[in-house]
């Protein structure tokens, strides 16, 4: 085994002996030794019951005759970090946590290794630490918020930033702004929508990284805890067997997780998170495969932001591993895929008895919300590399639209023309250096997105970046346009008044200009000098590449 570098021989006694100093006793010292790493923190509502996860999955490795090894990791509520500065590091921060568990498995000569996690960058980049590192390894999230409700009504964090536009247009009162405030987070867990914390553990699952109801069990139910004790112990199981992270992350098992979030209408972070896991297992996944797949597979759900259901919902519903084997029955799954419950998803289906609960929630494939998936790519003179939209958040008026540029060098900007009224019904604002590089840390912005729809301009008005959008975010929202402007890319060119055509319909994003314009406008120079930062922000500048590749770090 990996730990007998430090447990075995005569010239380990140095090892041995500061194991000994931690408590162990000779028995402890020839088990495997399993690292757990926990996410938890007292910042972030979604890991704020991980040390009762992390206990239970020691449980689980102690109970199957594991040494267990609990360390830390960092994690960022992106919901904090929201609309300021803060927001350039979540994306960054996937790297150091991808980095900080390679660290520490490597350097500590883990057997195997279980990842207790949760929200959103914190979940792929242990993802991408388990296929680095390539050593038996489990996922196990710590669950879903439950959804609040106000007036009588079910509501999550999405509805709380829209609250602001609600308030900013004179709809509710400030008594009323309040009640949002107090009631849209009722308990632990990663916010109740499919946004991107939940869809990237739903995506954990699909890959068969997780154990079934990894992705849906509500943050505060007890079968949580016993999910986490059964991965403690099933991870002990894997390393017996020689079954490691890159067995299971196959393309194949990228093919199905893609499928899935098309069913469900996922985040759009998927199209950044994904193919970085890919790439760590030595896979190329691209945004060709993600058009692909998603032109051929039908919505199945639609939770928020897109519709009234929450993931507690699709829980009860029968969880993804329901909406999978429906898939596979339609052929639009592989069955045949491994999980790390050391079986395949098929045969895992055939014990459990899997079936659909809800047929309003996990509609059949023959009844589909729409014929194609939830999320998608888009290309044009704007976007050759291309660029992602939720579509399944999108407003049927907003499918096709065409309208003038306003064009805004930061979020904040865009913020307060809106704010101030400036933007009009029919326009298309336009914000660019917030890409990957430019940001830089290609910063979510839900503040303007959520403004929009609050002001209940969600029909009327579009968003078009190179940086990203939450996956709390509903309406015409388009991100991640490659090349970005800090790449010279075309969306650097625009300027006030062109006019954008956009086409989800078709998967088209272009501006009414010909090549000799833009030309000339690259020739007259980009958009203004990037900003000044330091520190871990610049050499992330440095190293990051396109978000059309997963914004992965260069080397």
């Amino acid at each position: 085994m990996k730990s007998d570098k430090v447990r075995i021989g005569f010239e380990r006694i140095p090892h041995r002996s500061l194991l000994r100093a931690l408590g162990h006793t000779d028995e402890q010292m020839k088990r495997p030794l399993v690292g757990i790493v926990n996410s938890e923190s007292e910042i972030n509502p979604g890991h704020m019951n991980l040390g009762k996860v992390a206990a239970a999955v020691r449980d689980g490795v102690l109970m199957a005759g594991g040494t267990p090894a609990v360390f830390q990791t960092i994690n960022i509520c992106d919901g904090l970090a929201m609309g300021h500065e803060g927001m350039r590091y979540p994306l960054p921060s996937r790297e150091i946590i991808a980095d900080s568990v390679e660290v520490m498995a490597q350097a500590h000569a883990f057997d195997a290794l279980v990842c207790v996690t949760n929200c959103d960058k914190i979940t792929p980049g242990m993802l991408m630490a388990a296929a680095r590192i390539n050593i038996p390894s489990i996922i196990v999230s710590g669950g879903p918020m439950l959804a609040g409700c106000v007036k009588g009504q079910w509501v999550d964090l999405s509805d709380a930033f829209e609250a602001v536009g609600l308030y900013k247009s004179g709809k509710i009162t400030e008594e009323e702004l309040a009640e949002w405030e107090n009631s849209t987070c009722p308990t632990c867990g990663s916010c109740a929508g499919m946004f991107t914390a939940n869809t990237m553990n739903c995506m954990a699952e699909a890959l068969g990284m997780a154990l079934p109801g990894n992705g849906t069990i509500p943050a505060v139910y007890s079968e949580r805890l016993r999910l986490a004790t059964e991965a403690g112990m099933k991870v002990m199981e894997l390393l017996e067997r020689g079954i490691r992270s890159r067995d299971i992350l196959t393309m194949k098992a990228f093919e199905n997780a893609v499928r899935v979030d098309m069913a469900i209408g996922g985040s759009t972070n998927t199209i950044l998170h994904l193919p970085a896991i890919a790439h760590e297992a030595g896979l190329e996944l691209s945004l060709h495969t993600f058009r692909a797949i998603s032109q051929k597979t039908p919505q199945l759900c639609k939770l928020s932001p897109s519709g009234d259901h929450f993931v507690q919902d699709l829980y009860w519903a029968g969880g993804i591993q329901a909406l999978m084997k429906l898939l596979a029955d339609a052929k639009l799954v592989s069955p045949d895929a491994l999980t790390v419950v050391g079986r395949t998803h098929g045969e895992v289906w055939k014990e459990a008895g899997v079936e659909v609960k809800r047929s309003d929630v996990i509609r059949a494939v023959t009844a589909p919300y729409r014929p194609d998936g939830g999320i998608a790519i888009l290309y044009g003179n704007i976007a050759p590399e291309g660029a992602v939209v939720k579509k399944a958040a999108v407003d049927e008026a907003m499918l096709q639209h065409k309208g003038p540029a306003r064009i805004y060098y930061c979020e904040e900007d865009a913020v307060q023309a809106l704010m101030e009224d400036q933007v009009k019904k029919g326009d298309v604002v336009v914000i660019l250096n917030e890409g990957p590089k430019g940001g830089p840390g290609m910063r979510e912005m839900l503040a303007a997105t959520s403004i929009v729809a609050g002001m209940g301009l969600d029909r009327d008005v579009a968003l078009v970046t190179d940086g990203r959008f939450s996956g709390a975010t509903r309406g015409a929202a388009i991100g991640h346009v490659s090349p970005e402007a800090a790449e010279n890319g075309p969306i650097g060119l625009l300027r006030d008044g062109d006019i954008i055509k956009i086409d989800l319909l078709n998967g088209t994003l272009n501006a009414e200009l010909n090549d000799e314009e833009f030309d000339r406008r690259r020739d007259e120079g980009g958009p203004p000098k990037l900003r000044e930062v330091s520190g871990y922000l610049r050499r992330y500048r440095q190293l990051v590449t396109s978000a059309a590749t997963g914004a992965i770090l260069k080397g």
